[in-house]
C-alpha cells in the first residue's frame, strides 16, 4: 500500500490570513508540520497542497515537494483531493497546515485500520477534552461517536452536556485534523454534493455523514494545540520550546 501525506495550506484564512507562514521559533508554521510529518516511516511522500504562490516559494526553500490547486476549494478536503489526482497513492492523508504539534505516531495511528479492514474508508483522529476552555471554544471541534468508534455528528458547539462532575466525568472528544482517506473514499468525497451542516459548521467531515457513509475516530493521546487564531501561535511556541522532537529538525 503506497501511501503519500498530503498538508493543504492558503493564505485566506478568514480568523487569521497569512496563518501558514507565521514564525514558530524561527521556522514557518508550514515548515514545522511538513519536517514533523516527513518522520513517519510509512509515509512514501509528503506534499503541501496550495493555491498561493507564497506558500509554493516558502515551501519549495526549505525543499518540500508543492502540488498546486483551485483557489476556488472551500474545503481543505477538496483540496487534498485534487492534489491527490497527481499522485501515485493508494492511501491519503491530510494533515491540516494548522497542526504544528503533529508528531509521526499519530499518522501511524491514523493508518492502522486500513492495514486491517478493507471495508474502512476514512479515518479521524480525536482525542478526549479535558479543558473547559477547549471545550467551550468554537474552535474545538467536538464529536460524538458510537458504540463503534463511528462519528455520529461533529459541531463547533460545547456537546456532549456535561455531568455534575464535569470533563473529568464526561466523554467528550476533540477532532484532531490527522485525517486518512482511500483514494476512492477521497474521489467520493469530491463527487458528493455539499451538505447542509456542513456548510453550517464548516466542518469537512459532515459531508460523508451526512451522505451516510462512516467517519472511523481513533483516539490519540498526544496533546497537539492547532492554530486557529493569532493567540495559539504563543501557545505552540511555550510547548514546542520543550518538545524532543523539535529539536531533531
Amino acid at each position: 500500500m503506497k501511501i503519500v501525506a498530503i498538508i493543504p495550506a492558503r493564505m485566506g484564512s478568514s480568523r487569521f490570513p497569512g496563518k501558514p507562514l507565521t514564525p514558530i521559533l524561527g521556522k514557518s508554521m508550514i515548515e514545522h508540520i511538513y519536517r514533523r510529518v516527513s518522520l513517519c516511516e510509512q509515509l512514501h511522500a509528503t506534499v503541501i497542497a496550495t493555491c498561493d504562490e507564497e506558500i509554493r516559494q516558502a515551501a519549495e526553500d526549505f525543499g518540500a515537494p508543492v502540488v498546486m490547486t483551485s483557489s476556488a476549494h472551500e474545503r481543505a478536503s477538496d483540496r487534498v483531493a485534487e492534489a491527490a489526482q497527481k499522485l501515485d497513492a493508494d492511501l491519503i492523508v491530510m494533515v491540516q497546515g494548522d497542526e504544528p504539534m503533529i508528531y509521526p505516531d499519530m499518522i501511524d495511528a491514523a493508518v492502522e485500520p486500513f492495514l486491517n479492514d478493507d471495508s474502512v474508508g476514512c479515518v479521524n483522529l480525536a482525542r478526549r477534552l479535558d479543558s473547559r476552555d477547549d471545550y467551550e471554544n468554537p474552535n474545538t471541534i467536538k464529536v460524538v461517536t458510537d458504540r463503534k468508534s463511528n462519528a455520529m455528528y461533529m459541531t463547533r458547539a460545547p456537546v456532549p452536556t456535561l455531568t455534575e462532575e464535569g470533563l473529568a466525568d464526561t466523554i467528550a472528544l476533540k477532532q484532531v485534523c490527522v485525517i486518512a482517506f482511500t483514494r476512492s473514499e477521497l474521489e467520493l468525497y469530491t463527487r458528493l454534493e455539499p451538505t447542509p451542516l456542513e456548510q453550517y459548521e464548516s466542518i469537512d467531515m459532515l459531508r460523508l455523514m451526512e451522505h451516510g457513509r462512516p467517519v472511523h475516530m481513533v483516539h490519540t493521546d498526544r496533546d497537539t494545540i492547532a492554530v486557529d487564531c493569532p493567540e495559539d501561535v504563543s501557545r505552540v511556541e511555550e510547548m514546542l520550546s520543550h518538545d524532543a522532537l523539535a529539536k531533531t529538525y
